[in-house]
């Protein structure tokens, strides 16, 4: 008889406010802030300290794989989002939705920047590749490749029209967009460049690496670079390609590496995060301030050196006073601002330093500049935190923290309450209480480091054993911490639930299992009765006691040494009954099936082995994990068994047939713990990556041979996604000054999208043939009746081959294209001029006619039965692309002036009127600082004559 399961799902996971792997950064209107949360991104409204919206992907997590790696926010409503697997999500921020999924590189995403426009899209990735996308078209434009080593930063310059690039090859790289090409190589650093970033004005761009200084170099505008090349002269035509000019460095405090520089948006701040706890805040001047710094420390370095040669006269003594009155005037010439030369110290000056409490992950500026300070800066922790921080003129202040929805470390234990109501979960500083439906936070103790927890059958109080020996006494309905109570003399390893519910067990390293008996009682000073508990009996072993289990009729208990053994004693006399020996290596955890039949074992030697309590024979052996088992469980009334490990993986196997029957991947990191719901319809597991999830029982029935062929499918599938990689395969040699490449990548769905276009030409001829055929025949006899293909559905051959574009993608029209061979390549551009009849397809028809066009250029010139179709093709075409660019211009023009109209009806027209207030007074300070420094001469020169 063939038996049915039931299949889990994910359904839920939470405990993660921001993940190391990936930035943080705000959205465009700076009351969000975006936070990787490994393979979700977290919306968190900043004012509110809530999460508002998860952005989720579809496809079912495959573990670290599709974790976050980098995130930006565009001008607009659009998130980017790249990924461990190289591909990149659009994002709606505010319907929460992907728009569309960007594949092309082949490692993971490490950079992502939108151009001003919000348009451009530019990536980096641990494949040294940049890849320019057009986010409204949904598709990549090219590939910039170049770089030697990971590609760590990118950003726009020149107003968009170029691109700089950072690496771990130690060079940046600045790429024209128009032309496709590297315009310049720019060295100098002695280590692996790790961040650059731009001022909002395109004055300066500042690159972050492990050297002791930031670097700064100044950016040639186009206009610049047209008046050189008009006023002739050798050294300016000779530099007029170099985008990046070096302007000098900075020292830095701090000896670590940078990970990011980032200005702020109104570009008077700079900030520089090092691979440690701490950000430098510099203050940037602009020009007049520059150069009145400037000014102030030529003046101090002249009026030094006066006094010196003062000082030396003196102690000659031979010179005359009219001589050095000469001297000093030949010396103090007029301090013209031209001639003063501006470094960088005169431009930006280190104003704070913020020491955060653990090491800074990522850091973002709010684009919302509050009135009374100069910015706000948020902060992302590795301790699962994020804070936010005021920078003022006088200090930097801590305003804000979101802390109270995940642990600080590894979360060690969950235990579930008797309905399956509420979750406890322990970790190294906290005990937090969760709703497991809903994923919120309900409460958080401080507590110890806690091993393990039990939630009490009453739901009213929980315990949770320490590393220090301790047991402690939880108060669920208020959250606070009742009692300590110093339990062990080693860390309390194990707690577990005495059947009579009237008490419990626990297992500590110093060698002894106690028994436990709870009590209420009113101590001296306390005005209500409160739950503790007391000693009743201690059964000695031999060894550190890692894990005890007691069967349901309470008759016999189970204790896991650290020799690799079980020892089963009788509860009530602990006499010896049997020892369970066969794993290699201690027993981690273990549980007994709710009849008393079967016990289940997890080992560090990687297997689970099934015992009978009967006898002791070890019923099976199971190699279930690639590292250790951390926890077993037993689904309450029946022999099904759910196991968790290292490999961060969830296993479901069924105990009386030996069989795996599920795999459930999603953690990103070590699995420890475990617990099962009441009925077994959910389970909920906590991890070293800090997250819980919970995994839900569909009415999904599942047979296991359906799942073994789907497993090895998988299998395959992972090879045939490698096989497009060759890793032996000689590596193409990228020449100095850079390449281009095609956007896209190949994958299993471009190639699954070719074969269905090859098959639908195939059907769609043989289906031509026919109706021609038909047409014949009904010639000489009208009565005949002609048969539609039913895989055709009704559609005619154009449109069945149509329809085969429908579920291919954007970004993959490309490489799904370029797979296809010239003959049916030949056979799909006959049908394009049928497809431009449809007005929503022009744009599709004239993507798949150019780039069939670009592909097989010289056999379509050489092959003269395409000759037709291409006449008929281009005439079609440009009258179709001129009708709907008529289309667009007319509705610009009515749009702009629309927009024209309400201007005229509103106060629009004074929206930059701070710009221009702001430009104003430049002027005039530049003015009076002409008029200081001619007056100044005068003084001067009226002083020495």
């Amino acid at each position: 008889m063939v038996k049915l399961y039931l299949r889990y799902e994910p359904a839920a996971s939470f405990g993660v406010i921001a993940s190391v792997d990936s930035n943080i950064s705000y959205d465009s209107s700076g009351k969000h802030l975006l936070s990787p949360a490994l393979e979700k991104i977290g919306v968190w409204h900043v004012r509110q300290g809530i999460c508002t919206k998860t952005l989720t992907p579809s496809v079912p997590c495959r573990g670290p794989s599709l974790a976050v790696t980098a995130i930006a926010s565009s001008p607009s409503i659009l998130i980017a989002g790249g990924y461990g697997d190289g591909s990149i999500r659009i994002w709606d921020s505010d319907k929460g939705t992907c728009e569309t999924t960007l594949n092309g590189h082949k490692g993971a995403v490490t950079a992502l920047r939108y151009n001003k426009a919000g348009s451009l899209l530019a990536s980096g990735s641990k494949d040294n590749d940049v890849i320019l996308w057009d986010v409204v078209g949904e598709t990549g434009l090219f590939r910039l490749r170049g770089h030697r080593d990971q590609v760590t930063d990118v950003v726009f310059v020149g107003s968009g029209k170029k691109l700089v690039s950072s690496s771990k090859d130690k060079f940046l790289r600045v790429w024209d967009i128009d032309t496709q090409h590297c315009m310049q190589i720019v060295g100098g650093h002695h280590s692996e460049i790790w961040s650059l970033d731009v001022d909002p004005a395109e004055r300066y761009l500042v690159t972050g690496s492990a050297d002791k200084e930031l670097r700064f170099y100044t950016i040639k505008q186009d206009s610049v670079d047209r008046e050189s090349v008009n006023d002739g002269g050798d050294s300016t035509v000779s530099n007029k390609w170099e985008v990046l000019t070096h302007f000098g460095e900075i020292q830095r405090q701090n000896k670590d590496r940078v990970a990011t520089v980032q200005f702020n948006k109104s570009g008077n701040l700079l900030a520089c995060h090092v691979a440690g706890k701490m950000v430098e805040i510099f203050r940037v001047l602009d020009d007049a301030e520059a150069k009145r710094k400037a000014k102030r420390r030529v003046n101090r370095k002249k009026e030094k050196k006066h006094g010196k040669e003062a000082a030396e006269g003196a102690e000659n003594g031979g010179e005359s006073n009219e001589n050095k009155g000469d001297n000093s005037t030949v010396n103090d010439g007029p301090i013209e601002t031209s001639k003063i030369t501006v470094t960088v110290p005169d431009v930006f000056k280190l104003l704070h330093t913020i020491r955060a409490s653990k090491k800074i992950c990522s850091i973002s500026f709010c684009p919302i500049t509050p009135k009374n300070s100069f910015g706000t800066l948020a902060l992302s922790l590795n301790n699962n935190l994020i804070e936010f921080y005021s920078i003022e003129s006088s200090e930097t202040k801590k305003t804000l923290g979101i802390d109270l929805q995940g642990h600080r470390s590894d979360v060690r234990s969950v235990t579930l309450s008797s309905d399956s109501t509420f979750l406890m979960s322990t970790s190294h500083n906290a005990v937090k209480i969760w709703n497991p439906s809903t994923g919120s936070c309900l409460r958080t103790i401080d507590s110890g480091y806690g091993l393990c927890s039990l939630i009490l059958p009453t739901n009213k109080y929980g315990l949770v054993g320490t590393k220090d020996g301790t047991l402690e006494i939880i108060d669920i309905g208020s959250g606070t911490r009742v009692e300590v109570i110093e339990a062990h003399g080693g860390s309390v390893r194990t707690i577990a639930a005495l059947p009579d519910k009237l008490g419990f067990i626990t297992g500590s390293a110093d060698h002894e299992v106690k028994f436990w008996d709870y009590q209420i009682k009113q101590k001296p000073g306390q005005a209500t009765k409160q739950l503790t508990f007391s000693n009743v009996k201690t059964m000695r072993m031999n060894d550190d006691v890692l894990v005890v289990a007691i069967s349901p009729d309470a008759k016999y208990i189970a204790v896991a040494l650290l020799d690799s053994t079980v020892k089963i004693h009788f509860v009530d006399t602990f006499k010896f009954f049997l020892s369970l020996y066969g794993h290699k290596l201690p027993v981690l955890c273990m549980d007994i099936s709710s009849d008393g039949d079967l016990i289940v074992t997890g080992s560090a030697d990687k297997n689970i082995k099934i015992w009978g309590l009967d006898f002791g024979d070890c019923h099976k052996s199971i190699f279930a994990h690639a590292d250790s088992v951390m926890a077993v469980q037993f689904v309450p009334k029946t022999h099904y068994v759910f196991s968790v490990g290292k490999d961060r993986v969830v296993k479901y196997w069924d105990a009386d047939k030996f069989e795996q029957l599920l795999t459930l991947e999603g953690h990103h990191a070590d699995i420890w713990c475990l617990a099962v719901s009441n009925r077994g319809d959910f389970i909920v597991t906590g991890s070293h990556d800090r997250s819980i999830r919970r995994w839900d029982r569909t009415e999904e029935q599942f047979f296991i041979e359906e799942e073994k062929e789907k497993r090895l499918e998988e299998m395959f599938d992972a090879d045939l996604d490698n096989a497009f990689e060759n890793k032996y395969a000689q590596k193409e040699e990228i020449p100095e000054e850079g390449a281009v490449a095609v956007a896209g990548k190949k994958t299993q769905e471009t190639l699954t999208a070719t074969d269905l276009i090859i098959e639908r030409l195939d059907i769609a001829e043989n289906e031509k043939k026919r109706i021609s055929e038909h047409q014949e025949e009904e010639k000489n006899n009208k009565n005949i009746v002609f048969q539609e293909n039913p895989l055709m559905t009704g559609q005619s051959p154009s449109d069945y081959v149509l329809s085969a574009f429908k579920d291919v993608r954007s970004n993959d029209l490309e490489q799904t294209l370029l797979a296809l061979p010239f003959s049916d390549a030949l056979k799909l551009l006959a049908y394009l001029k049928e497809w431009t009849s449809y007005s929503d397809k022009v744009e599709l028809v004239c993507r798949i006619g150019t780039l069939l066009l670009q592909t097989h250029y010289n056999q379509l010139l050489a092959t003269p039965s395409a000759r037709p179709i291409l006449t008929a093709f281009g005439d079609i075409f440009y009258e179709r692309v001129k009708v709907w660019k008529d289309v667009f211009g007319f509705n610009l023009a009515a749009m702009d002036h629309i927009q024209q109209l309400l201007a005229s009806r509103s106060d629009a027209l004074f929206q930059d009127a701070r710009s221009k207030l702001l430009e104003i007074r430049a002027q005039q300070s530049k003015r009076l600082q002409d008029r200081s420094d001619t007056g100044e001469f005068l003084r001067k020169k009226k002083k020495k004559t």
